[in-house]
């Protein structure tokens, strides 16, 4: 087969981007996305990941990593899959040490632990803690950790247990990109993001999606020094309450970013 009736195959299933996502399975099986050259072997697992592409897998998932603010990090099934709109989070906080002394960040909800290892490569000399209640996603979170020699203490907890949050105080920084999904938008999600874990995405009992916001605000909120920051990635459309949920536990200076897409996608503030 040559080239063109690979990426007409995507085409042909409806895959959006086929050429991206064919180049990017071309170069991690020859090294170069524009190769020609293809052994049997190498034309037998460029087929497989087609196949693979073509069910709706992910691409994340085929290629077992992605890229996150300059690193690379390991993903696959049952781990979510790192997105851009999330380097903005870690833009926030980057940009509050710039002006902060910051001694202690923690991560909940860390997932692959994207922002936790994003974090301490930019802030060497600061303590990174990181809390996910998924020891599949704390296998991915570990393994990115080591590949990068990057010193992230990772925690196996539910991020709402009374008894775990209570071992933690003056924390300069709480960062989190929980769950969010409300139980219509797990309804309406794409085949693709259906292969990652609804442990990842869906928001909780509060019809808004808002559980997690609601619960970390409440329940980390003596654990966080006075003066510190926390900051939120949120669904677009949830700005607003997560907001109230921090003005109502007497956070302030609190603000929202938008995306590249104008949509509201971060929520900070600052404790009393």
């Amino acid at each position: 087969m040559v080239i063109s009736d690979f990426i007409q195959m995507l085409q042909n299933a409806g895959i959006p981007d086929a050429c991206f996502d064919f180049r990017c399975m071309l170069e991690q099986i020859t090294g170069n996305k524009y190769s020609v050259q293809l052994s049997a072997s190498q034309e037998q697992q460029l087929l497989t990941m087609i196949q693979r592409r073509i069910s709706g897998e992910p691409l994340q998932y085929i290629l077992g990593e992605w890229e996150f603010y300059g690193l690379r990090i390991f993903v696959g099934e049952g781990v979510l899959i790192p997105r851009p709109e999330t380097e903005l989070l870690v833009d926030t906080v980057l940009d509050w040490c710039k002006a902060h002394p910051v001694g202690h960040i923690i991560d909940l909800c860390t997932g692959s632990g994207c922002i936790a290892l994003a974090l301490k490569k930019h802030l060497p000399d600061v303590l990174v803690s990181a809390v996910d209640i998924s020891e599949t996603a704390l296998h991915y979170a570990r393994k990115n950790a080591e590949y990068h020699h990057l010193p992230v203490t990772f925690y196996h907890a539910d991020v709402t247990d009374k008894d775990f949050i209570a071992q933690f105080r003056n924390l300069d920084i709480i960062v989190s990109n929980p769950p969010y999904l409300t139980v219509q938008e797990m309804a309406e999600l794409q085949t693709e993001v259906q292969h990652e874990p609804a442990l990842a995405l869906y928001g909780g009992s509060a019809p808004d999606g808002t559980y997690f916001y609601q619960n970390i605000t409440s329940g980390w909120q003596s654990s966080l020094s006075s003066g510190g920051m926390l900051a939120y990635e949120i669904g677009w459309q949830q700005s607003r309450p997560v907001t109230e949920i921090l003005t109502s536990h007497a956070f302030h200076s609190v603000r929202v970013i938008q995306d590249y897409e104008h949509r509201d996608r971060i929520v900070s503030g600052q404790k009393n």
